[in-house]
């Protein structure tokens, strides 16, 4: 039996035995996608239930699942499409740099079933490292009206997602913030949840502005002392200890700390040769106002170049005036107010984020 006799004795015209196979064509088609879909559920469920305790102590991330995390009070960063990395710091979703999109429940969803969603994130390709976070609004009557990571015993009413719209590497691409928006509006309909999602050509916009800021307050100041005579390494050693420096752990400069926190350090010199000069440096946006980070950055170059018979330098080796310090104190000033200005206090962990 031909075809033509095969329509003629069901009687269906060409029109309708064509409609009659693209159905049947899309009906494999769902069904081939559902099939996968199932299939890539069970291996994450299967990846996680090797330990319970492993499984519910994990942070979501972008590119390979889940960032390790020993304490869960605050979102940890993921790279997209790199290795999993344990970050030493935590930190909170900002609007002044992140672009954040808002996912409402009209009841309380569970952090496990968020968490198992957001794991199939890492099957799609991206060649983003642009860090984003995800924080939770628990939804117990009982709980702090506070943003926090996600728990899988926790219940949420709100979702919020963040991504990071600028860095020292430039501003994020049109490529990985339409591709976060995207996953984001697929998570919302997965959880059927409203969602509250800027443009991306405003987020574009804001993420230009940012970087701008940026690049006019990443300063890096330097003092240098230069010696009249070359220092032994031993004896140079010693001396920056007595200061309160410590040796880097490449053993290659020293660090100077105030109250646990990093203020200035050395550029790298040779251990195994006499010192002929150290440079200070001071990255500006790192280091709170209040730190005085310069003027004690000032005041150990003096102090060195005191002990070790040396004098205070500009890059080209001309010596250091009182016109050019007071020209340096009045250009922090102004680089000061305009961080404070844009809402990115220097040495606060958004400055931290962003001048990284």
């Amino acid at each position: 039996m031909d075809l033509e006799q095969f329509m003629t004795m069901l009687g269906l015209s060409d029109l309708q035995f064509a409609l009659a196979v693209i159905g049947l064509l899309i009906l494999i088609s769902v069904a081939v996608l559902n099939l996968k879909y199932a299939r890539a559920r069970r291996k994450a469920k299967a990846a996680g239930e090797y330990s319970a305790d492993n499984r519910f102590i994990k942070e979501p991330s972008f590119g390979q699942g889940f960032a390790e995390a020993e304490e869960r009070a605050e979102p940890s960063f993921g790279e997209i499409n790199l290795p999993v990395i344990s970050v030493p710091e935590s930190f909170s979703i900002d609007p002044r740099i992140d672009c954040v999109i808002t996912l409402r429940f009209d009841e309380g969803i569970s952090g496990a079933e968020i968490l198992e969603e957001m794991k199939l994130w890492a099957d799609g390709p991206s060649s983003s490292t642009a860090r984003w976070m995800c924080e939770g609004l628990n939804a117990d009557v009982d709980a702090a009206e506070d943003w926090e990571a996600l728990r899988p015993e926790a219940s949420y009413s709100e979702l919020q997602l963040a991504i990071q719209l600028a860095s020292r590497r430039g501003p994020i691409g049109v490529l990985e913030l339409s591709d976060f928006c995207s996953r984001a509006q697929a998570l919302a309909e997965t959880l059927g949840s409203q969602i509250d999602m800027p443009s991306v050509s405003t987020m574009l916009e804001s993420a230009k502005e940012l970087d701008s800021m940026a690049a006019e307050s990443d300063i890096q100041l330097s003092i240098n002392v230069l010696f009249d005579e070359a220092c032994p390494g031993a004896n140079f050693d010693a001396l920056m200890r007595k200061r309160g420096f410590r040796l880097s752990r490449n053993g290659r400069a020293y660090e100077f700390f105030s109250n646990g926190a990093l203020i200035f350090t050395s550029a790298e010199i040779d251990p195994n040769a006499p010192v002929q000069q150290v440079t200070l440096l001071l990255e500006v946006p790192l280091v709170s106002h209040e730190e005085r980070a310069f003027e004690r950055m000032l005041g150990e170059g003096i102090e060195i170049a005191q002990a070790a018979h040396g004098r205070l330098v500009d890059d080209n080796g001309i010596n250091l005036t009182e016109a050019a310090v007071i020209s340096i104190r009045q250009h922090l000033d102004v680089l000061y107010a305009n961080l404070e200005k844009g809402g990115v206090s220097a040495g606060s962990s958004t400055a931290s984020r962003l001048f990284s």
